[in-house]
């Protein structure tokens, strides 16, 4: 027989074995999840790109690049958009790639909605226009969609 029960606390200390099933059960489940809608895969303008989440921050690089990507020096693990997710609304930092200037993005503020059925975002910006890595003066606003795929 055990004698090592608290008597200040109520039942002695002791738990069922119902509610370690139970906590066991949630943990399990919210690892689950946790795990599956940080780590997603979405397409982007023919390219298979890798979200991940932690806490309200996102990232999304590039897990399969489209060919035509190689020589501006984009490959799997390349980041693409890292910013914050705040409420249905995505704000940050994104980039776009040059032949002429690889392994230096030019990168330049986005933001814009979560599609209300989560499977869809869409971020504008506006960032200069660069010719052979010199800026021209002149802007252009891009837009980058992000639909989901599949977990990666």
């Amino acid at each position: 027989m055990r004698t090592d029960r608290n008597p200040q606390v109520p039942n002695g200390g002791r738990t069922g074995g119902r509610w370690k099933a139970a906590a066991l059960a949630c943990f399990a489940a919210t690892a689950y999840t946790s795990a599956a809608s940080a780590d997603s895969c979405w397409t982007h303008n023919g390219s298979l790109m890798r979200l991940q989440a932690q806490g309200n921050q996102r990232w999304l690089s590039y897990e399969t690049p489209r060919p035509q990507l190689q020589p501006a020096g984009v490959a799997r693990g390349t980041l693409l958009f890292n910013g914050v997710k705040q409420g249905n609304w995505y704000r940050g930092t994104a980039r776009v790639f040059s032949k002429f200037c690889p392994g230096t993005p030019l990168e330049y503020a986005v933001e814009g909605p979560v599609r209300q059925d989560q499977l869809q975002v869409t971020v504008r910006g506006t960032r200069e226009i660069y010719n052979h890595c010199r800026p021209t003066g002149r802007y252009t606003t891009d837009t980058l969609v992000f639909t989901y795929s599949h977990q990666c």
